[in-house]
């Protein structure tokens, strides 16, 4: 009876994994130029209390 070769397996999930990973960046790259915050959730980013407090001082003056 032949061994089984743990080798030849593991490299098949390595591969795999690696192959899952690219398809997740890429389509990752391609929702991006959609979304011009990145990473952030627009509204929920910092700058919405910026923008708030820039205008009103710089106009408000």
């Amino acid at each position: 009876m032949a061994t089984p070769n743990y080798g030849y397996e593991k490299r098949q999930r390595e591969l795999a994994k690696k192959q899952k990973k690219e398809e997740k960046l890429r389509a990752k790259s391609q929702r991006r130029p959609d979304d011009p915050q990145g990473d952030q959730p627009a509204g929920e980013s910092g700058d919405g209390a910026q923008g708030t407090d820039q205008p009103s001082g710089a106009q408000g003056g």
